[in-house]
């Protein structure tokens, strides 16, 4: 019997979490010990493995991203391009963010007293400078930086480091680079492995967040949830698709070619999740090994499309909520408040309610509306961790179009027409 592809297993653990999710919240007896016991762990148990391999990939990646090309130059003028393009379409989709939340008014007229929500605790640390900032993503201990999964500190001293063996004769700096890429090759082995846990992960997540969380507490804050996806929708056509327009590739060819990915992403709500199959379909599109193990780490941590789109709609939204108007001036504030504290986000569920919490802190926002918006915010996530997915896997197209490098289409072509399941290197 031919074995089902692993995309449509992801999808048949989505649609049986939702059922069996709604069958133990309309059965509440058995609801708590369900969630708690059995379906909360399932989902759980797949992030913390997708977890447990992310941060030896982007540090194993980003290393042969600048080691492998041997010329810091290069390097430091694709960086520069890379980093340049996240801030402005960053900063792009924040703006569309607000617009549309100005626009629909979606927290506007709501009564807030007639929807129940648990009321969060957040601890927050005050806003920061640029200098502050940059003295936090220098690491004490790079081992612990990697346990703690900060992404930025990584990247910085895989950044040094890549820099450094590049300095090296190449007779030194060989053997290094052999072992990296060799560390590399074994944990996209260990992504497939783990992937073969995705259905049962997936089930799990969606399943305790429906059986919690049912469908009829969601109905008062439709009007969020649909502004939120009609802009993650325009952001998606409009803008990215005019910037591949601009370089020659369809939007739509892209999406019916990472759409296990894109999937993936919807399902988890964790792009962590998805990066490694990323980084492989990338390199099968034609995109060389080195703009892609380069841009996609970077991208994680600095391109955040979807998330920066929720940014700006839940902080309109919040105030709406409590009746504060925000001039243009607090507004274009917002934006730039927002640009700098999403950086450097972890690409697991629900760290986007914590730069909420943020934002609205350094805004003067009531908090106790990002508790309003937690209970719903998984149905929200799944959208924007979609965009972020999509985005990052754009980007590396535009760099490579912006350094002159032809791509290999010929490869891929044939992968759109015989797509097989999820897999990496």
């Amino acid at each position: 019997m031919k074995r089902i592809p692993l995309v449509w297993q992801i999808v048949a653990g989505l649609v049986l979490g939702v059922l069996v999710g709604w069958y133990f919240n309309t059965h509440p007896q058995y609801q708590m010990w369900v969630s708690a016991e059995i379906l909360k762990p399932l989902g759980d148990i797949f992030i913390k493995m997708m977890k447990m391999v992310v941060v030896p990939i982007v540090f194993c990646c980003m290393i042969l991203g600048i080691a492998g090309g041997g010329d810091n130059k290069s390097f430091g003028r694709m960086g520069a391009k890379s980093l340049g393009y996240f801030f402005a379409i960053t900063a792009l989709a924040i703006v569309i963010g607000l617009c549309f939340a100005n626009l629909f008014e979606p927290g506007a007229g709501t009564d807030i007293s007639g929807i129940s929500h648990n009321a969060a605790e957040i601890k927050l640390e005050p806003s920061k400078g640029a200098l502050v900032i940059l003295q936090n993503i220098v690491p004490d201990n790079v081992l612990v930086a990697m346990s703690e999964a900060k992404l930025l500190s990584v990247l910085f001293f895989a950044v040094l480091f890549g820099l450094a063996l590049n300095a090296l004769p190449k007779d030194k700096s060989a053997p290094a680079i052999a072992l990296v890429q060799s560390i590399s090759d074994a944990m996209f082995k260990v992504v497939s492995m783990v992937m073969a846990y995705a259905p049962i992960g997936v089930f799990g997540m969606i399943g305790a967040t429906v059986a919690t969380f049912g469908f009829a507490s969601l109905l008062p804050l439709l009007k969020l949830i649909g502004v939120v996806y009609l802009a993650l929708v325009v952001f998606a056509l409009v803008i990215l698709g005019g910037i591949c327009y601009l370089i020659g590739e369809n939007i739509f060819k892209l999406i019916g070619y990472f759409r296990n990915e894109l999937i993936l992403a919807f399902s988890s709500a964790a792009s962590a999740a998805v990066m490694p199959q990323l980084m492989s379909r990338l390199e099968q599109y034609g995109v060389p090994r080195r703009i892609v193990s380069f841009v996609v780490p970077v991208g994680y941590a600095f391109n955040l499309d979807g998330a920066s789109i929720f940014l700006g709609v839940a902080t309109i939204f919040v105030a709406q909520l409590y009746a504060i108007d925000l001039s243009l001036s607090q507004q274009i504030l917002l934006v730039v408040t927002m640009v700098l504290t999403s950086k450097g986000a972890a690409g697991v569920p629900g760290f986007a309610i914590i730069i909420l919490s943020a934002t609205l802190a350094s805004a003067g926002l009531p908090l106790e509306g990002v508790a309003l918006i937690a209970g719903i915010f998984r149905i929200i996530d799944s959208g924007t961790t979609t965009l972020n997915v999509l985005g990052n896997a754009i980007a590396p197209l535009v760099i490579a179009k912006w350094e002159k490098i032809a791509l290999q289409p010929g490869a891929a072509e044939a992968n759109v027409k015989h797509q097989a399941p999820l897999h990496c290197h």
